[in-house]
């Protein structure tokens, strides 16, 4: 059986291999803030003017080393090797980059052989090749603004894995699934039978995780970022309800 309730914060599970190291995992997160290494990224950006470019379907980014520490402490994209020694690449997803692009204001993107596309021309190039684009940006900055770290969960068979501090410190909470209402056939098709709702939450519970279902409710059409402020977000938490953790104690 399965029971369904609004999102309540579990306690951190802490990473380490003592009760020691735990400890101090939770220490340097308590004493490091996400909300204080965000703001000091989006400053480091603004001040150095950095550009990212479109490529494909996803957003790669030249760095300086203080760019590179604080993009891998504030968890945005995944460094990409190359041979260049004075530049660090990292790659964002469309998600990503333009959280930092249209939300913190700390990043300009350029297309092809063109200057800085502004706010719309990055949606409509974004939308064009990511159908789900609006409503999964949506939720992640949803879960973004309120300070969680927000990776992806294909591993999982889910859209997103979130952790309230770093990945190397704590271990992530919940999976995450994003759906809407309408007809968006690619996030609506799932769910709609229990065979679906037991094996992703026995999915993600096996690893640990509570399944997070986050249904984004779009008013108006989707033609320009500013649909973003009509949308609205509902959280629902989807567990396995045990009877024998739930009966009356005797």
């Amino acid at each position: 059986m399965w029971k369904m309730k609004h999102l309540v914060q579990m306690a951190p599970r802490w990473k380490g291999k003592d009760a020691k190291a735990k400890k101090d995992a939770e220490a340097e997160a308590l004493e490091e803030p996400m909300s204080k290494i965000v703001s000091e990224l989006k400053s480091s950006l603004v001040q150095s003017d950095t550009c990212g470019f479109l490529s494909d379907n996803s957003v790669q980014l030249a760095v300086g080393a203080e760019q590179l520490d604080l993009l891998d402490k504030a968890c945005f994209g995944r460094p990409v090797r190359t041979i260049e020694k004075d530049k660090h690449w990292f790659q964002l997803s469309f998600e990503e980059a333009f959280y930092l692009c249209y939300s913190l204001k700390c990043l300009k993107i350029n297309g092809s052989g063109t200057g800085p596309h502004n706010d719309e021309e990055l949606w409509h190039y974004m939308k064009s090749k990511k159908d789900t684009f609006p409503c999964f940006y949506k939720a992640y900055s949803h879960l973004r603004m309120k300070n969680w770290v927000v990776r992806s969960g294909s591993q999982y068979g889910v859209d997103f894995v979130i952790y309230r501090h770093h990945p190397s410190r704590v271990h992530s909470e919940y999976g995450v699934l994003v759906l809407s209402d309408g007809e968006d056939k690619d996030l609506n098709g799932r769910l709609r039978v229990w065979s679906d709702v037991h094996c992703t939450t026995r999915l993600v519970g096996s690893v640990a995780k509570i399944l997070l279902v986050l249904h984004v409710n779009k008013v108006g059409n989707n033609e320009s970022p500013l649909c973003l402020a009509n949308y609205t977000v509902e959280e629902c938490t989807i567990t396995r309800w045990s009877p024998e953790q739930n009966r009356e104690k005797m």
